[in-house]
């Protein structure tokens, strides 16, 4: 646990408000946010995937 890569703690933290806002818009029946808030979470995924790949072709993983 010495080596921790901040990166990803920002990315996991963004992909868990980005769920709770799904839980958010769905108790508010807001469609339209139930939809941004996925769109957001599949973004964001989407971007902490390529960061690992990038740094695991880069040699620091």
């Amino acid at each position: 646990m010495k080596n921790i890569k901040w990166i990803f703690v920002l990315y996991s933290l963004a992909a868990i408000l980005s769920m709770v806002g799904i839980g958010a818009a769905v108790g508010l029946r807001s469609i339209p946010g139930v939809l941004f808030a996925i769109l957001v979470l599949c973004a964001v995924m989407g971007l902490g995937f390529k960061k690992k790949k990038e740094m695991r072709e880069a040699g620091l993983l």
